[in-house]
């Protein structure tokens, strides 16, 4: 199977870095997410991602997503990524999602568990980060 080459977006100030390696099976999205078009920031990450699942079968995939913020609609395209990680952990891949936040945010915490109830075929794995 030909893997596309990696993807990467560099941050910005209001959008998040994007680094997906896809040979490494390893997605990582950092930073903070508050584009002025969410829709347009990540519609082509969850393209690439579709294409990607489309050749995994049972693949072990790890999604790294450490954002200290995001606004509502790029909690809306959030969730769809995710719920094309779920369908393929539910097609039988095993897709782990370690979400890394400040330990005194509530906010991001709260969203993770929430994660975590609505996509119960990924591997979630909390990682409460010390501030600095």
């Amino acid at each position: 199977m030909q893997l596309p080459s990696p993807l990467f977006i560099a941050a910005t100030p209001s959008s998040p870095e994007i680094d997906f390696r896809f040979e490494q099976h390893t997605l990582s999205i950092k930073g903070e997410s508050y584009p002025e078009n969410a829709a347009a920031f990540y519609g082509p990450l969850i393209a690439a991602v579709r294409a990607y699942l489309e050749g995994c079968r049972e693949s072990a995939i790890t999604v790294n997503v450490s954002l200290a913020y995001f606004n509502s609609s790029s909690t809306k395209m959030l969730f769809t990524l995710f719920d094309t990680l779920n369908q393929a952990a539910m097609d039988g891949n095993q897709v782990r999602l370690n979400w890394y936040h400040d330990e005194d945010d509530d906010t991001i915490l709260e969203f993770g568990q929430e994660l975590q109830q609505d996509f119960t075929a990924l591997d979630f794995r909390d990682h409460p980060v010390q501030g600095s």
